[in-house]
C-alpha cells in the first residue's frame, strides 16, 4: 500500500466510503444518515469552504441509497464549466425525467460549484426542480449559499459546512501516515493545519507531495511543499520593522519571498495572520490589520507588489 504514494491522488484514494469514516460536519452527517435511512433525500443545498467534505457526503449517501450502482442514479456536473442555461434545459432535465434503476424512488443530481451558475440557468433550474421532485432530487454545492437565488434556496434543506478543526485533519493525516507508513513530526502537523485552514483536500495533497520527497514529513517540507514562508520568519521581519530598522526589515521580507518564491498576496496574507503575535498594543494591531487590507486591495488592482509592501513595513516602524 505505501507503494501507491506515486500513482494514485490520495484525495481519491482516502475519500470517506462510508458515513462512519467521515470527519467533522457531526450534525449534518447525522441528519443526511436519518434521512437516507428513511430513504427520502430533499432537495438539498450545501454551501461551505473547498475541502470540507460537502461532495464526500452526498457521494457518501448516493452509496447507502443505491449500492453498487450507485452511479447509474446519480449525475454530476460542475457548474464552474457547465454553466449555462442550455445545459439545464438539456443534460439534467433529461437525466430527470427518467425513473430511477433499481426499484429506487428517486435520482440524485449534483451539481458541483452550483454558485458558478448563471441567473438564467438558476431560473430554469428552480421550474425543472418543481416538475422533477417525483424522479429526481437536486444537490447543489456552492462555497457562498448567497450566490444562489432565493426560490432555489427556499426549494432545499441547506447545510452549512465549516473548515475542519484540527483534531479532524490530525485524524485524517494519521490515518494515511499509517497505511502509506509515514513518520509526522508533531510540528508539521501544526505546520499542515496553517497552511490548509481547514481544507482536507489542500491537507491531503500537501501530505502526498512531502512523501514523494522522504517519508519522514517535517516541519520544513510541509513550508517548502506548500511555497510559504515558515511564521517565525515572517514575525522575524515584522519585529525588526517595529524595533525601527526599515532597511533591514525590507532585505530581510525580499530575501525570504525569493527564498521560497512567494507573490505579494502571499506574504500579505501570512503578515496579516503574525500581527496579532506581535508584542505592540491591541488598536495597534487593529490598524495595522486594517491595513493590511488596504494594501492587498491595491495589489489585487495591479499596483506593484515590492512597493506597496515596502509602504506596509514602513508603517510597522512608527507603530509602538
Amino acid at each position: 500500500m505505501g507503494e501507491s504514494v506515486l500513482h494514485q491522488l490520495w484525495i481519491e484514494q482516502y475519500r470517506p466510503k462510508k458515513f462512519s469514516e467521515i470527519r467533522g460536519q457531526e450534525k449534518i452527517v447525522e441528519r443526511v444518515k436519518a434521512m437516507v435511512k428513511q430513504g427520502n433525500l430533499s432537495h438539498l443545498l450545501l454551501a461551505g469552504p473547498p475541502g470540507c467534505g460537502k461532495t464526500t457526503l452526498i457521494l457518501v449517501a448516493a452509496r447507502e441509497l443505491y449500492g453498487d450502482n450507485w452511479r447509474d442514479n446519480v449525475l454530476e456536473t460542475n457548474a464552474s464549466t457547465d454553466r449555462g442555461i442550455d445545459v439545464v434545459r438539456e443534460t439534467i432535465k433529461d437525466f430527470a425525467r427518467t425513473k430511477a434503476i433499481g426499484g429506487s424512488q428517486f435520482k440524485i443530481a449534483i451539481l458541483d460549484e452550483a454558485d458558478a451558475l448563471t441567473k438564467d440557468a438558476q431560473n430554469a433550474l428552480r421550474r425543472t426542480m418543481e416538475q422533477f421532485s417525483n424522479t429526481c432530487r437536486f444537490v447543489l454545492i456552492a462555497n457562498y449559499s448567497s450566490k444562489i437565488i432565493e426560490p432555489i434556496q427556499s426549494r432545499c434543506t441547506v447545510f452549512r459546512f465549516k473548515p475542519l478543526e484540527k483534531k479532524d485533519l490530525r485524524d485524517i493525516l494519521n490515518h494515511i501516515a499509517e497505511v502509506e507508513k509515514l513518520k509526522i513530526d508533531e510540528k508539521a502537523l501544526d505546520a499542515i493545519f496553517y497552511v490548509c485552514e481547514g481544507d482536507a483536500r489542500k491537507a491531503e495533497n500537501i501530505l502526498q507531495s512531502c512523501a514523494v520527497m522522504d517519508k519522514h514529513i517535517t516541519e520544513k517540507s510541509v513550508y517548502e511543499m506548500a511555497s510559504l514562508a515558515e511564521p517565525k520568519e515572517i514575525k522575524e521581519v515584522l519585529e525588526v520593522a517595529v524595533g525601527g530598522d526599515f532597511v533591514k526589515a525590507r532585505d530581510k521580507l525580499l530575501d525570504t519571498m525569493l527564498k521560497y518564491g512567494l507573490s505579494g498576496l502571499d506574504v500579505i496574507k501570512q503578515i496579516q495572520k503574525e500581527i496579532w503575535n506581535l508584542n505592540i498594543k491591541n488598536d495597534s494591531k487593529v490598524k495595522l490589520v486594517d491595513k493590511c487590507g488596504e494594501i492587498e486591495f491595491r495589489m489585487v488592482e495591479g499596483s506593484d507588489e515590492y512597493l506597496q509592501l515596502e509602504a506596509l513595513l514602513a508603517l510597522f516602524t512608527i507603530t509602538k
